[in-house]
C-alpha cells in the first residue's frame, strides 16, 4: 500500500521544530504565580502523564504528516483495441421524413430507420473508436470519437430530421468527417457517408475536390451511401468519392437493403490502436488527520476528566 508513497509538501517537516522549541521554553507559569503551592500537585498531574504525553505529541506530528500531503502515483492503461477510427456522416435533411422505406413498416421516416440500422452497427463494433457528424444545411459533430458505444446509441436515438436544416450541404459535411478522424493516428481511418440526395446548391460552402483533398490528405477511405431510389441521390458523385479515397460506393432502395450494406461494411479490415497510459494522484492525507483528530480529542477529554485546567 505504501510502496511509491512521497510527499507533496516534504519541508513542513521543519515545523516540528517549532512545537519542540515551545515545548521547551513555552512552559506555561501561571499556576505558580496565582497558585504558589501548585508545584506539589503537578507531581500527579496529567502535564506529567506519559499516556497524555504520548498523545498530545502523537496528535502533532499526525497533524504535520497530513500537511506534508502524502500522495502516491496510479498509473493504469486502457487495454489497446483493435479495429477502425470511424467517422459516420449522416444526411438529417428534410427529405429524410420520407416515408415507405421500411416495406414492413411503411410508416416509418427514412431517417427513423436510418437510426434503428446505425444503432445496431454501432453496437456490434465495439472495438472501433466512432465519432458521429450530422448534416443538413450546414454539419456539426454530435459525438468525438468514443469507445462507448453505449451512450452513441443514445446520441443516435435523439437526432432528428431538419435539426440541421433543410437542405443537403453534402460536400461540407464529407470534410467535417474528415476532421473530426484528423487527429486520429491509427491505420485505418473510415468514413461512412449516408444521404438521399443531391448537394445543395448555394448551400454546401466547401467544393467536391477541396473535400476529396482533404480526405485523402488524411488518409480517410469513404464509403458512400445512397439511399431512396437512384435518381433521387447523385450517384456519380458518390462513385467518384469512393473512387479516389479507395472506399466503395453503395445503393440502397429499402431498409433490407441498406442493412446488408452496413453489413458488408461490418467486414472491414481490421487495424491496432495503440492503448493509453494515465497516472493519477491519490492523496493519503486524510488517515493521518483522522489520526490527529482522534488523538488529541482523547487528549483533551482525558486531560479535562483528570480535573486539570
Amino acid at each position: 500500500m505504501f510502496d511509491g508513497l512521497y510527499f507533496e509538501f516534504p519541508k513542513i517537516a521543519f515545523v516540528i521544530f517549532f512545537f519542540i522549541a515551545c515545548e521547551t521554553l513555552c512552559k506555561m507559569r501561571l499556576p505558580s504565580i496565582y497558585f504558589p503551592h501548585a508545584s506539589q500537585f503537578l507531581k500527579s498531574s496529567v502535564s506529567t502523564s506519559k499516556t497524555l504525553f504520548f498523545l498530545k505529541w502523537l496528535g502533532i506530528v499526525m497533524m504535520i504528516l497530513s500537511l506534508m500531503s502524502p500522495v502516491k502515483d496510479e498509473a493504469y492503461e486502457l487495454e489497446p483495441k483493435h479495429g477502425h477510427e470511424i467517422a459516420l456522416i449522416l444526411d438529417a435533411s428534410q427529405s429524410m421524413e420520407a416515408r415507405g422505406f421500411d416495406v414492413n413498416n411503411p410508416a416509418k421516416t427514412r431517417f427513423d430507420v436510418v437510426k434503428e440500422i446505425v444503432k445496431d452497427f454501432i453496437n456490434k463494433r465495439e472495438n472501433d473508436n466512432i465519432g458521429l457528424v450530422v448534416f443538413g444545411a450546414y454539419s456539426f459533430i454530435a459525438s468525438p470519437l468514443t469507445y462507448d458505444t453505449h451512450i452513441l446509441s443514445r446520441i443516435v436515438s435523439q437526432l432528428q430530421v431538419a435539426m440541421a436544416g433543410q437542405y443537403t450541404a453534402l460536400y461540407e459535411a464529407l470534410a467535417q468527417g474528415v476532421n473530426l478522424l484528423k487527429m486520429s493516428e491509427a491505420k485505418s481511418k473510415v468514413a461512412i457517408l449516408l444521404t438521399d440526395g443531391y448537394s445543395t446548391e448555394g448551400v454546401d460552402k466547401i467544393p467536391l475536390d477541396v473535400a476529396l483533398d482533404m480526405a485523402k490528405k488524411e488518409g480517410v477511405k469513404v464509403y458512400p451511401i445512397g439511399i431512396g431510389m437512384p435518381n433521387e441521390y447523385n450517384r456519380a458523385v458518390l462513385m467518384k468519392i469512393a473512387k479516389e479515397t479507395g472506399g466503395v460506393a453503395f445503393g440502397a432502395s429499402s431498409a433490407n437493403e441498406l442493412e446488408a450494406v452496413y453489413k458488408k461494411i461490418d467486414s472491414l479490415e481490421k487495424s491496432e490502436i495503440k492503448n493509453e497510459s494515465f497516472t493519477y494522484l491519490k492523496y493519503y492525507y486524510v488517515y493521518p488527520l483522522f489520526i490527529a483528530l482522534l488523538s488529541l480529542m482523547l487528549y483533551i477529554y482525558l486531560r479535562n476528566k483528570r480535573g486539570v485546567n
